[in-house]
């Protein structure tokens, strides 16, 4: 039986072709490494992302501050030593309000992609090598969905729905899964010919077997690149919705919440109120960026080299 390119090698003869080919895979994947390391602005990509990750839940329990009940006394003050990033207009540490709201949106981001991605590649995986009908009606379906603006439909749902950070997961996760699925529908037709995939037909195996023993595994590459641009993707929609006022209410927040706090007093000086979290939405989004491209460029590599 051929096996697939990404399946794994066990009690392989280090003489035989079997090993030789996993000794090629193994160092098309090095060679995919050494290109991505190469790539300086994916690396720093990486480091930032990794800075904001220990920033949001580690810093939270070096630098105490109370994000729950609010203190007039010290509203709008400048930053100082006690405050690093000044106050906002109740009287929250700014630097703590941006840990906490940190939080939210880097989790809602993650999971938000892995939701996605997940269900994306399931649906694009069994309508590309089912085909037929069932292709048609489930693309149809995507497409449907598709065509309606994405910031409109999770307008109308966080308008129905109290919004909670489980259920902006969800409403944000129902139209992020649409572009993986399209995705995974393309490469499956590709791989659904492959020698592997035919052999393991001609053996019997059923469609689920190989859907998730030989087509998602394969398009691993494609989706892991799609799911970076899918976190990027994410807190965006987060800070939009947010900013539009359909975020998650107080005292839980999120950095495009604290822009809508403090965009009422930009003009008046306090450009610590909006200025933090701004530059922190950008930061984290052109990360994530850089290091999506940096992963397609190292798959190409690895692709020409296989």
């Amino acid at each position: 039986m051929i096996e697939s390119p990404l399946a794994p090698e066990l009690d392989v003869d280090r003489d035989s072709p079997e090993a030789g080919a996993a000794s090629g895979h193994g160092s098309a994947y090095r060679l995919a490494l050494g290109v991505f390391l190469e790539n300086r602005l994916a690396v720093a990509g990486i480091c930032v992302v990794v800075f904001f990750f220990l920033f949001c839940f580690v810093g939270p329990l070096i630098y105490h501050t109370n994000q729950i009940q609010v203190n007039l006394g010290v509203e709008n003050q400048r930053p100082s030593l006690s405050h690093l990033l000044g106050t906002s207009n109740v009287g929250y540490d700014i630097m703590g309000r941006l840990m906490a709201g940190g939080q939210t949106t880097l989790l809602v981001g993650v999971s938000v992609s892995l939701i996605a991605t997940t269900f994306g590649v399931i649906w694009g995986a069994t309508a590309g090598f089912i085909g037929g009908i069932v292709d048609t009606v489930m693309m149809r379906t995507v497409d449907a969905l598709l065509a309606i603006p994405t910031l409109f439909l999770l307008l109308f749902l966080a308008s129905i729905f109290t919004p909670t950070e489980p259920l902006l997961i969800v409403v944000i996760a129902s139209v992020a899964w649409l572009v993986p699925a399209r995705l995974v529908r393309a490469e499956t037709l590709s791989l659904k010919g492959r020698a592997y995939v035919e052999a393991s037909q001609g053996q019997g195996a059923g469609r689920l077997w190989i859907i998730f023993r030989h087509i998602i595994p394969n398009t691993f590459g494609t989706m892991a690149v799609n799911a970076t641009f899918q976190v990027a993707d994410a807190i965006l929609l987060v800070a939009s919705l947010s900013f539009l006022g359909l975020g998650i209410p107080p005292p839980s927040t999120n950095w495009g919440s604290m822009l809508t706090d403090g965009v009422n007093y930009v003009f008046s000086g306090y450009w610590w109120q909006i200025w933090p979290a701004g530059v922190c939405i950008v930061m984290v989004v052109v990360s994530f960026n850089l290091i999506g491209d940096g992963m397609r460029d190292a798959l190409e590599v690895r692709l020409q080299r296989r």
